[in-house]
């Protein structure tokens, strides 16, 4: 397993121009530091984008679904700080869900990442996720150049459960029921043609999958992440 716990909060979304400079400082030096003190959350990383549909994937690692729907997680949603308050409002487009990991392939951890969000008809989710789990994980994360494949299915109550922080971004987010992450440690033009060829949208339209886009490839910007000693690094 390459992600260290068992849930995760997936978030895409772009940043207003004029909101681009504060959105940094307060990203890195308050958010992400926030959100990986709350009890059962391990570390946090931002990528921005190569060539994707939303300049900004955010992955946060935690050790279990039940830590997003825990009260430590939901007391920070519900009292953001006037810093978050003012940042939030140049989010945009933003698409988030909270996920159990159905499975975890690789080796590591990697300054690449491509990732395809999508739904899946309803009653179909459960043969679904065994496919991708036993037919198609396994081939993505032995790809030449890949660090690891994961599979995220979000839970969907949870993840639509309204908050003070989404009530100040302004709009409802969207929540994709599923997520394929796909790590990369190589150069970034072959792994790009990877991942456009491996997360082609037919191939998982025939899966069950309902209206996939192309697959976003991202960078690796920031990692923060809460050590042994319980401080944030």
């Amino acid at each position: 397993m390459s992600l260290q716990g068992r849930g995760a909060v997936a978030i895409w979304h772009d940043i207003a121009p004029e909101g681009r400079v504060e959105f940094y400082a307060w990203h890195g030096s308050e958010h992400m530091p926030e959100r990986v003190g709350i009890p059962g959350f391990l570390s946090g990383r931002r990528f921005a984008a190569i060539n994707a549909d939303l300049e900004f994937f955010n992955l946060y690692e935690v050790e279990s679904l039940d830590v997003l729907k825990g009260p430590g997680y939901r007391a920070r949603l519900n009292d953001p700080t006037p810093w978050t308050l003012a940042a939030v409002k140049h989010f945009r487009s933003v698409a988030r869900s909270l996920c159990r990991v159905a499975a975890s392939r690789g080796q590591g951890q990697s300054g690449l990442v491509a990732t395809l969000r999508y739904d899946v008809a309803s009653g179909a989710e459960e043969a679904h996720e065994a496919a991708l789990v036993r037919d198609v994980l396994p081939g993505l994360a032995a790809g030449d150049g890949v660090a690891a494949a994961h599979l995220l299915v979000a839970d969907m109550e949870a993840s639509g459960e309204v908050n003070a922080e989404q009530r100040a971004r302004g709009g409802a987010n969207a929540v994709p029921r599923f997520a394929l992450v796909v790590e990369g440690w190589g150069d970034e033009a072959a792994f790009m043609t990877l991942a456009r060829r491996e997360l082609a949208p037919p191939f998982f339209e025939a899966l069950g999958a309902v209206r996939p886009g192309a697959a976003d490839v991202y960078r690796h910007q920031v990692t923060r992440s809460r050590s042994a000693s319980g401080t944030v690094g």
